[in-house]
C-alpha cells in the first residue's frame, strides 16, 4: 500500500547514460595504458573491457527489475572508480605478474555478490532481525586471523588475513558491514535509553555513566584489533564508525567528545606501549630525516617516495603509463593514490576525490530519504565507513596523518576490500530504492524485534536522528 502523491521517477535511463560514460572512462584509461605498452587493442584489452562492460550492464538490468527507484548515480560512480583502478593495476603489472587479471576476477565476483544482495534482499529492514547475530558474526570474523590452521600469520607486520587454499582473505573487511548492521539495529532499538540525560557540563549534555557501555565495548574491540592484529587502520575505522552512528542516533556532540577523548587516549598509550604504533607515528613526524628514511623497519621510504612521485606529476600529471610509480613500494595497493597523483596530476587526483565525495553524499542522501530509523543509521554508517577509509588512506599518503595500511576503496588491489565495498554498494542501492520509491506502509512479516513496526509509520520521517 502506498501513499497518494507525486509518482517518483525511476531514473534508470539517466543511470544508463552515466554508466556508459563511466565505462568510457575506465576502458579509455586501460586503452591509454595499452598504448604506452604498444598493446592498445590486443585480445586481452577486448576481453577485459567486454567483461567489465557486461558485468556493469547486467548490474543495471538487475536494478531495473528489482530496485528501479535506486539512486541513479551510485553505480556509475563505483564502476568508474573500479575501472580506473583496474587500468592502474594493469599498468603497474611487471612482466609475468597477474595482479591486474586477479583484480578483474575479484571485480566480477564482487559485482555478482552485490547483484545477489539486491536480488534476494527485498527490504533492507529485514536485516534488523539479525542485529545480535551480526555482532556474533563480527566477533567470529575478527577472531579468525588469530586461529591456528587458517591464519595466514603475520604479513607486513599485521595479522589480519586468513588462508583459503592458494589465496588470502581479510575477514575484517566484511566485519565492518556486520558491525554497521549491529550498531544500526542496537541504536535504533535503544535510542530512548541512550538519550537519558546525565551530567551537564557547560553547553554539553553528557550521558549517564551506565549508558556508556556500548561505547566502551566498541573502544575495547578497537584496542583489541590494535593489540592482537596489529592493525592501526582497522582499529580506527571500527571505532570511528561507532562514534558517527551514535552521534547520528542521538544528535549529541557529547558522544563525539567522549569518543575522540577515548581515541586520543588509546592512541597515546598505544604509541608508548606498542613499537609498531610508535614507528608509524615517528615515520609520519620525522619522514625526511636520514635515520627514519633509511631504517630497516618502520622507515618513511614509502611515504617520501610517494610524495616525490606526486610532486613530479605536477598539475596535469605525466600521463597514464608515462610516470615511474612502480618505484614506490605497494604502488598498486596502499599507495595507488600516489600512483594516480603522479600520472594524472593534481587535477586528476581532485577528479577522483570528487567522485568519492559524490558517492558519500549520495549515500547520505539515501539515509536522509529513508523513513525508518534502522535504514537511516545503516546508510549513514556504511557511507561513513567508506568515507573514513578514503580519508585515512589519502591522509596517510599525503602525510596529513600516519600511514595505516588500509586500501583505497574500489581502486586498490585487494579482493577482500573490493568484495566488501561492492556489498556496501548493494545495500546502499537497496536503501536508496526504499527512500526514493513510493512510501510503503505495509508492516514487515512477524519476526522483527519489538518496536520495529513503529519504524514503518509515516511519522518516523519527522523524528530527529
Amino acid at each position: 500500500m502506498t501513499q497518494l502523491g507525486t509518482i517518483p521517477k525511476p531514473r534508470r535511463n539517466v543511470e544508463l547514460l552515466l554508466l556508459l560514460l563511466a565505462l568510457a572512462v575506465g576502458i579509455g584509461a586501460n586503452m591509454l595504458v595499452g598504448v604506452d605498452r604498444e598493446k592498445a587493442f590486443d585480445s586481452d584489452f577486448w576481453f577485459q573491457s567486454s567483461l567489465l562492460a557486461v558485468a556493469a550492464l547486467a548490474f543495471h538490468v538487475v536494478l531495473r527489475i528489482r530496485a528501479k527507484y535506486a539512486d541513479p548515480v551510485i553505480l556509475p560512480l563505483v564502476v568508474g572508480l573500479n575501472g580506473l583502478g583496474l587500468a592502474m593495476i594493469h599498468r603497474l603489472d611487471a612482466p609475468g605478474d597477474d595482479t591486474g587479471n586477479n583484480q578483474l576476477r575479484w571485480t566480477l565476483i564482487a559485482m555478482a555478490v552485490a547483484i545477489a544482495v539486491i536480488w534476494f534482499l527485498k527490504d533492507h529492514r529485514m536485516l534488523r532481525r539479525f542485529t545480535y547475530i551480526s555482532l556474533a558474526v563480527s566477533a567470529l570474523l575478527l577472531i579468525l586471523p588469530l586461529v591456528p590452521g587458517i591464519s595466514a600469520g603475520e604479513i607486513l607486520g599485521a595479522r589480519v588475513w586468513i588462508r583459503l587454499g592458494p589465496m588470502t582473505f581479510q575477514p575484517g573487511e566484511i566485519a565492518k558491514i556486520t558491525l554497521a548492521i549491529f550498531f544500526a539495529g542496537y541504536l535504533s532499538s535503544n535510542r530512548d535509553l541512550i538519550l537519558l540525560a546525565g551530567r551537564k557540563v557547560g553547553p554539553l549534555q553528557f550521558p549517564r555513566f551506565k549508558d556508556m557501555g556500548p561505547m566502551i565495548t566498541a573502544w575495547l574491540v578497537s584496542i583489541g584489533v590494535l593489540i592482537f592484529q596489529r592493525d592501526l587502520g582497522t582499529s580506527v575505522l571500527f571505532f570511528g564508525l561507532f562514534i558517527v552512528m551514535i552521534y547520528v542516533a542521538t544528535s549529541r556532540i557529547s558522544w563525539v567528545v567522549i569518543g575522540v577523548a577515548l581515541l586520543l587516549g588509546g592512541g597515546f598509550v598505544a604509541a608508548q606501549v606498542f613499537s609498531h604504533v610508535a614507528l608509524r607515528i615517528d615515520g609520519w613526524l620525522n619522514a625526511f630525516t636520514d635515520e627514519v628514511y633509511g631504517r630497516q623497519f618502520g622507515s618513511s621510504y614509502q611515504i617520501v617516495e610517494g610524495l616525490f612521485g606526486m610532486a613530479s606529476g605536477g598539475l596535469v600529471g605525466t600521463g597514464l603509463g608515462q610516470g615511474r610509480p612502480n618505484l614506490v613500494p605497494f604502488a598498486n595497493s596502499d599507495m595507488i593514490i600516489a600512483s594516480f597523483g603522479e600520472e594524472l596530476g593534481l587535477i586528476g587526483l581532485f577528479a577522483i576525490v570528487m567522485m568519492y565525495l559524490l558517492l558519500f553524499t549520495r549515500g547520505f542522501r539515501a539515509a536522509l530519504g529513508t523513513r525508518d530509523a534502522f535504514g537511516k543509521l545503516l546508510a549513514c554508517g556504511l557511507s561513513f565507513a567508506v568515507a573514513l577509509q578514503c580519508f585515512v588512506v589519502i591522509g596517510g599518503v599525503t602525510r596529513l596523518i600516519p600511514l595505516t595500511g588500509l586500501t583505497t576503496p574500489f581502486l586498490a588491489a585487494g579482493g577482500s576490500s573490493l568484495l566488501a565495498n561492492w556489498i556496501i554498494v548493494g545495500l546502499l542501492l537497496m536503501i536508496s530504492h526504499a527512500a526514493r520509491g513510493p512510501v510503503d506502509t505495509t508492516p514487515l512479516p512477524p519476526g522483527n524485534e519489538p518496536g520495529a513496526e513503529a519504524s514503518n509509520k509515516p511519522t518516523e520521517a519527522v523524528k530527529p536522528l
